[in-house]
Protein backbone atom coordinates (compact mmCIF):
# COMPACT_ATOMS: atom_id res chain seq x y z
CA UNK A 1 0.00 0.00 0.00
CA UNK A 2 1.29 3.66 0.04
CA UNK A 3 0.19 5.43 3.17
CA UNK A 4 -0.79 8.94 3.96
CA UNK A 5 0.62 9.84 7.43
CA UNK A 6 0.13 13.03 9.90
CA UNK A 7 1.83 13.30 12.79
CA UNK A 8 4.94 11.17 11.43
CA UNK A 9 7.75 12.33 13.50
CA UNK A 10 6.01 11.80 17.02
CA UNK A 11 6.96 9.42 19.47
CA UNK A 12 3.80 6.81 18.19
CA UNK A 13 3.64 8.13 14.28
CA UNK A 14 7.48 7.64 13.26
CA UNK A 15 7.01 4.18 14.73
CA UNK A 16 4.74 3.63 12.78
CA UNK A 17 6.45 4.98 9.56
CA UNK A 18 9.21 2.42 10.11
CA UNK A 19 6.93 -0.62 10.32
CA UNK A 20 5.41 0.70 7.44
CA UNK A 21 8.67 1.04 5.39
CA UNK A 22 9.68 -2.40 6.75
CA UNK A 23 6.26 -4.55 5.79
CA UNK A 24 7.21 -3.05 2.30
CA UNK A 25 4.74 -0.08 1.86
CA UNK A 26 5.14 3.64 0.87
CA UNK A 27 4.31 6.35 2.90
CA UNK A 28 3.39 10.04 2.36
CA UNK A 29 4.53 12.49 5.21
CA UNK A 30 3.17 15.43 5.64
CA UNK A 31 5.72 17.25 7.75
CA UNK A 32 6.33 20.98 9.07
CA UNK A 33 10.32 20.38 8.64
CA UNK A 34 11.85 18.18 6.32
CA UNK A 35 14.64 16.00 7.90
CA UNK A 36 17.53 13.81 6.99
CA UNK A 37 15.89 10.44 7.68
CA UNK A 38 12.80 11.21 5.35
CA UNK A 39 15.83 11.08 2.50
CA UNK A 40 15.07 7.33 2.14
CA UNK A 41 13.45 4.92 -0.57
CA UNK A 42 9.91 4.66 0.15
CA UNK A 43 9.10 8.11 1.72
CA UNK A 44 7.52 11.33 0.02
CA UNK A 45 7.79 14.36 2.44
CA UNK A 46 5.32 16.66 1.78
CA UNK A 47 6.11 20.03 4.02
CA UNK A 48 3.04 21.63 5.08
CA UNK A 49 0.53 22.21 7.94
CA UNK A 50 -2.11 19.92 9.29
CA UNK A 51 -4.41 22.98 9.85
CA UNK A 52 -4.28 23.94 5.67
CA UNK A 53 -6.80 21.56 3.90
CA UNK A 54 -4.24 22.04 0.76
CA UNK A 55 -1.61 20.85 2.79
CA UNK A 56 -3.78 17.57 3.59
CA UNK A 57 -5.75 17.42 0.21
CA UNK A 58 -2.42 16.88 -1.59
CA UNK A 59 -1.06 13.98 1.16
CA UNK A 60 -3.90 11.71 0.74
CA UNK A 61 -3.39 12.20 -3.01
CA UNK A 62 -2.95 8.71 -4.61
CA UNK A 63 -2.81 6.77 -1.23
CA UNK A 64 -4.75 3.79 -0.14
CA UNK A 65 -5.07 4.65 3.44
CA UNK A 66 -5.21 6.98 5.96
CA UNK A 67 -2.47 7.10 9.22
CA UNK A 68 -2.60 10.14 11.89
CA UNK A 69 -0.47 10.27 14.83
CA UNK A 70 -1.53 13.74 15.51
CA UNK A 71 -2.18 15.09 18.97
CA UNK A 72 -3.59 18.27 20.18
CA UNK A 73 -0.79 20.05 21.13
CA UNK A 74 -2.85 22.46 23.49
CA UNK A 75 -4.59 23.79 20.28
CA UNK A 76 -7.49 23.31 18.21
CA UNK A 77 -4.95 21.69 15.30
CA UNK A 78 -6.38 18.36 16.09
CA UNK A 79 -9.70 19.21 14.53
CA UNK A 80 -8.71 21.67 12.43
CA UNK A 81 -7.45 18.55 10.66
CA UNK A 82 -10.19 16.85 10.92
CA UNK A 83 -12.34 18.81 9.20
CA UNK A 84 -10.23 18.98 6.72
CA UNK A 85 -9.41 15.78 6.12
CA UNK A 86 -12.83 14.71 5.79
CA UNK A 87 -13.94 16.34 2.15
CA UNK A 88 -10.02 15.28 0.97
CA UNK A 89 -11.00 12.03 1.65
CA UNK A 90 -14.41 12.32 0.03
CA UNK A 91 -12.21 13.57 -2.85
CA UNK A 92 -9.49 10.96 -3.02
CA UNK A 93 -12.23 8.00 -2.70
CA UNK A 94 -10.09 6.36 0.51
CA UNK A 95 -12.27 5.59 3.57
CA UNK A 96 -9.43 3.92 5.40
CA UNK A 97 -7.99 5.75 8.27
CA UNK A 98 -6.22 4.98 11.82
CA UNK A 99 -5.72 7.21 14.04
CA UNK A 100 -4.19 7.49 17.97
CA UNK A 101 -6.90 8.71 20.30
CA UNK A 102 -6.71 8.51 23.84
CA UNK A 103 -8.48 6.62 26.72
CA UNK A 104 -10.40 8.99 28.05
CA UNK A 105 -12.72 8.96 24.70
CA UNK A 106 -13.48 5.41 25.65
CA UNK A 107 -16.94 3.88 27.13
CA UNK A 108 -16.91 4.42 31.10
CA UNK A 109 -17.29 1.53 32.98
CA UNK A 110 -18.39 2.77 36.15
CA UNK A 111 -20.82 5.32 34.29
CA UNK A 112 -23.08 3.95 31.78
CA UNK A 113 -23.42 6.11 28.68
CA UNK A 114 -20.75 8.69 29.60
CA UNK A 115 -17.04 8.82 27.85
CA UNK A 116 -14.27 7.75 30.93
CA UNK A 117 -12.90 11.74 30.85
CA UNK A 118 -16.72 12.88 31.94
CA UNK A 119 -16.35 10.09 34.86
CA UNK A 120 -14.47 9.16 38.22
CA UNK A 121 -12.50 6.42 36.00
CA UNK A 122 -10.22 9.10 34.52
CA UNK A 123 -7.39 11.28 37.25
CA UNK A 124 -7.01 14.24 34.59
CA UNK A 125 -8.65 16.88 35.48
CA UNK A 126 -7.95 18.94 32.34
CA UNK A 127 -10.65 17.63 29.80
CA UNK A 128 -9.92 20.47 27.00
CA UNK A 129 -7.25 17.13 24.91
CA UNK A 130 -9.84 14.73 25.30
CA UNK A 131 -13.07 16.94 24.58
CA UNK A 132 -10.73 16.80 20.89
CA UNK A 133 -10.46 14.02 20.40
CA UNK A 134 -14.13 13.55 21.55
CA UNK A 135 -14.76 15.80 18.76
CA UNK A 136 -12.84 12.96 15.87
CA UNK A 137 -14.47 10.07 17.08
CA UNK A 138 -17.89 11.55 16.86
CA UNK A 139 -16.72 12.89 13.34
CA UNK A 140 -15.86 9.69 12.43
CA UNK A 141 -18.74 7.96 13.96
CA UNK A 142 -21.10 10.19 11.67
CA UNK A 143 -19.22 9.25 8.45
CA UNK A 144 -18.71 6.88 6.12
CA UNK A 145 -15.54 6.03 6.59
CA UNK A 146 -14.17 3.14 6.93
CA UNK A 147 -11.92 4.16 10.43
CA UNK A 148 -9.98 3.08 13.63
CA UNK A 149 -9.32 4.90 16.46
CA UNK A 150 -6.78 3.78 18.62
CA UNK A 151 -6.96 4.47 22.74
CA UNK A 152 -4.09 3.96 24.30
CA UNK A 153 -3.49 4.82 27.98
CA UNK A 154 -0.84 5.98 29.74
CA UNK A 155 1.71 6.28 27.16
CA UNK A 156 5.29 5.73 28.33
CA UNK A 157 8.15 4.92 26.26
CA UNK A 158 8.84 1.62 26.10
CA UNK A 159 10.22 -1.96 23.92
CA UNK A 160 8.07 -3.46 21.54
CA UNK A 161 6.41 -6.51 22.74
CA UNK A 162 3.52 -7.51 20.62
CA UNK A 163 1.58 -8.81 24.01
CA UNK A 164 -1.12 -6.29 25.16
CA UNK A 165 -4.44 -6.76 25.75
CA UNK A 166 -7.31 -4.72 23.00
CA UNK A 167 -10.98 -3.82 23.98
CA UNK A 168 -13.18 -2.43 21.80
CA UNK A 169 -14.74 0.70 22.74
CA UNK A 170 -13.27 0.44 26.61
CA UNK A 171 -10.40 -0.22 28.09
CA UNK A 172 -9.18 -3.43 29.02
CA UNK A 173 -10.04 -4.05 32.81
CA UNK A 174 -7.11 -2.67 35.17
CA UNK A 175 -5.47 -1.52 32.21
CA UNK A 176 -2.29 1.14 33.67
CA UNK A 177 0.00 1.90 30.75
CA UNK A 178 1.36 0.88 27.26
CA UNK A 179 4.12 1.29 25.49
CA UNK A 180 4.46 3.64 22.52
CA UNK A 181 6.07 0.94 20.68
CA UNK A 182 3.48 -1.68 21.27
CA UNK A 183 0.87 1.66 20.47
CA UNK A 184 2.33 1.86 16.85
CA UNK A 185 2.13 -1.88 16.68
CA UNK A 186 -1.73 -1.98 17.09
CA UNK A 187 -1.93 1.62 15.25
CA UNK A 188 0.40 -0.40 12.34
CA UNK A 189 -1.69 -3.89 12.42
CA UNK A 190 -5.15 -1.93 12.17
CA UNK A 191 -3.88 -0.44 9.18
CA UNK A 192 -2.39 -3.53 7.88
CA UNK A 193 -4.78 -5.76 8.38
CA UNK A 194 -7.86 -3.83 8.09
CA UNK A 195 -8.88 -5.01 11.81
CA UNK A 196 -11.57 -3.43 14.05
CA UNK A 197 -13.25 -1.52 11.72
CA UNK A 198 -15.78 1.80 12.88
CA UNK A 199 -14.76 1.29 16.40
CA UNK A 200 -12.38 2.65 18.84
CA UNK A 201 -9.78 0.68 20.68
CA UNK A 202 -8.59 0.74 24.57
CA UNK A 203 -5.24 -0.45 24.72
CA UNK A 204 -3.51 -1.42 27.30
CA UNK A 205 -0.90 -4.09 29.47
Amino acid sequence: MKLAIFGGTGRVGKQVVDMALQGGHEVQLLVRTQQDWMDQPGITAIVGDAKNPEDVAKTVQGTDAVFSGLGTDKTTTLTEFIEGLIPALAIAEISRVVTIGTAGILDSRTTPGVYRFQSGESNRKLTFAAEQHAHVYETFRDSDLDWTIICPTYLPDGPLTKTYRTEESMLPADGKHISTADTAHCAYTALSEGTFNRVRVGLAY
